[in-house]
């Protein structure tokens, strides 16, 4: 499973520019923990242009990176992978100013991710709090999960006519995606 970060494992708070910032949304470390016990891989892959904007620095991405980690670790959950771009196609400067392959909905994190960790993206769902991260869900040939948490409610009560791709299945939160998830691959 690919898992969007912000507004979907943790709280939409903006740029996250200090570890003590991160905070898992409710149920989140359970959904882990599930896909953990279900042998299905939890990969979290998300945009993170505060780099390149020069919000916060690489080590504070690290910062935080290693504080998600630790806190579903403490939860008793693990990620089998973490995909990060830092990149903007306009705004900083090189080598974080690029246009590049990895930034969502772009390809490249889902593909790196399926060779690295073995993932098949035909059985994958892709899961976000935004359309936009969803799109490229068909592309890879995996569904797609929107979440009402972070800007989700919103995506769908006011923005759902302009999908460009409507969700496979809407969730109430990532715990809901998960078990959506497990129950379609049980079939």
């Amino acid at each position: 499973m690919f898992i969007d970060r912000d507004g979907t494992l943790t709280e939409e708070v903006g740029y996250v520019n200090h570890p003590q910032r991160l905070r898992l949304l409710p149920r989140s470390a359970e959904a882990i923990r599930r896909l953990n016990e279900y042998g299905i891989a939890a990969v979290v892959v998300t945009n993170q242009a505060g780099v390149a904007r020069g919000y916060f620095s690489e080590d504070v991405l690290h910062a935080v990176t290693a504080q998600l980690a630790a806190q579903l670790k403490q939860a008793g959950a693990h990620l089998d992978g973490i995909y990060v771009c830092a990149h903007h196609p306009t705004e900083g400067e090189p080598p974080w100013r690029a246009d590049c392959d990895c930034r969502k909905p772009k390809p490249g994190m889902f593909l790196q991710a399926a060779t690295e960790l073995g993932v098949d993206l035909g059985t994958s769902t892709v899961v976000s709090d935004k359309a936009s991260d969803l799109a490229i869900a068909p592309k890879i040939g995996a569904r797609s999960v929107l979440v009402l948490t972070g800007y989700g409610l919103g995506e769908w009560e006011y923005r759902r006519h302009a999908f460009a791709t409507r969700p496979d299945h809407v969730a109430e939160d990532l715990l809901d995606a998960v078990q959506w998830t497990i129950e379609r691959r049980c079939r």
